[in-house]
């Protein structure tokens, strides 16, 4: 591995931490989960499908839980 390619590497990580802790990757999440709950259990309690939300969507929804049931946030 090239000093180079070392560097790639680490700053892929950092990148990979920051995504996590300011929640960036919650989209990504949702996705591989709204995935594994498709595949063992195709309908939820009241027997409807959810569709998957696109991240437009996704991210509206969040944004109106957040503003619903405020917590701990900086702004």
């Amino acid at each position: 591995m090239t000093v180079l390619a070392g560097v790639r590497k680490g700053a892929r990580g950092v990148i990979w931490y920051l995504k996590g802790v300011l929640g960036e990757d919650a989209y990504e999440k949702y996705v591989a989960h709204h995935a594994a709950c498709c595949e063992t259990d195709a309908a939820d309690f009241d027997g409807a499908q959810h569709p998957l939300m696109t991240a437009r969507e996704f991210w509206r929804d969040q944004t109106d839980r957040q503003d619903q049931n405020p917590q701990g946030r900086c702004c």
